[in-house]
């Protein structure tokens, strides 16, 4: 999710509380839901052009909280911290960040709680060990950074920070436009200066990168997506990334995101995910996803519908 939404102004700034956090537990694994900002009501319609009102409104179990009753899908912007069962702790992707100039209106100087919420989930920047980069797109990588001195430097300065390597090669060897060349300026160049981001080769079987977590390849949105997969105690979940948007998609597949590099095959790995998520007990847990966030899938005609598994208050 890089392009501008037509939008004349960015949606009231995030809340400086921070959120009392919510987790879900995976066999030995804790997953904490970190919020970074509530999505504009326009998101939606820009993101996802084919999910139009109707589409939404045909499916009830959007509602509440997925959509509202005038077919406008409910999105945020959030990560992922993760204590695995050897005491590891990571982040899977790392929003859009505070104080960055971007073109997108609702992305641009915000100043957000998000670190005051890591924090309350009891993450420093200084615990975490690893970052997981599900691909290097602009509201996924800004918190790599923070702006030190008149200089942008890592946030997490002692973690490796995990991407593809295929998603690398693609954006170095790719003609960047002004926005683009801005984001990686200030997200993710002072990273690789500082030594700290780590290519990884992801076969078509995935590649483990902790004990009970792997970067499995979902591509399409972007040409290296990775889903991050958790496995403990025979339990599993899944984090999706942008190879799913919005649950609406779980109930029509083919509805593809307008900023996909290559629509055809993201759309052949959003029906291969699904399909082989469907029934199974893996708990699926949407990167844009309103609250409750996470769920499982359920097969529902000829697509699929997703069973809320609410998160639950850890600290307070």
């Amino acid at each position: 999710m890089t392009t501008r939404i037509a939008s004349t102004a960015p949606p009231s700034p995030a809340s400086t509380t921070p959120l009392s956090p919510h987790a879900w537990t995976v066999g030995g694994i804790t997953v904490h839901r970190v919020e970074e900002i509530a999505l504009p009501p326009e998101t939606g319609r820009w993101l996802l052009p084919d999910a139009t009102e109707e589409v939404v409104g045909r499916q009830e179990w959007l509602h509440p909280d997925f959509a509202g009753r005038d077919g406008v899908l409910r999105a945020h912007s959030q990560s992922f911290a993760v204590e695995t069962e050897d005491g590891t702790r990571l982040l899977v992707d790392t929003g859009i960040g505070n104080g960055k100039t971007r073109a997108n209106p609702a992305w641009h100087g915000l100043d957000t709680a998000y670190l005051d919420n890591l924090a309350a989930a009891g993450f420093s920047p200084d615990d975490v060990d690893l970052v997981l980069l599900t691909h290097l797109h602009t509201d996924h990588v800004g918190w790599n950074t923070r702006l030190v001195e008149g200089s942008w430097v890592p946030t997490f300065r002692n973690a490796r920070h995990l991407t593809s390597r295929v998603e690398r090669a693609f954006w170095a060897g790719r003609e960047l436009d002004e926005a683009r060349r801005q984001m990686f300026a200030d997200s993710v160049v002072p990273v690789e200066e500082a030594g700290l981001l780590d290519l990884v080769d992801v076969p078509e079987d995935g590649v483990e990168v902790a004990a009970g977590v792997r970067l499995l390849p979902t591509p399409g949105h972007t040409p290296g997506h990775v889903a991050v997969e958790l496995s403990s105690r025979g339990r599993t979940a899944l984090i999706t990334g942008d190879c799913v948007h919005h649950p609406v998609q779980f109930a029509h597949p083919g509805i593809g995101s307008c900023v996909d590099i290559d629509p055809a095959r993201s759309e052949a790995t959003r029906r291969g995910l699904l399909a082989s998520l469907a029934g199974a007990d893996t708990l699926v847990i949407g990167t844009h996803f309103a609250p409750p966030t996470a769920g499982r899938v359920i097969a529902d005609g000829a697509g699929y519908r997703m069973t809320p598994v609410p998160a639950t208050r850890t600290r307070t």
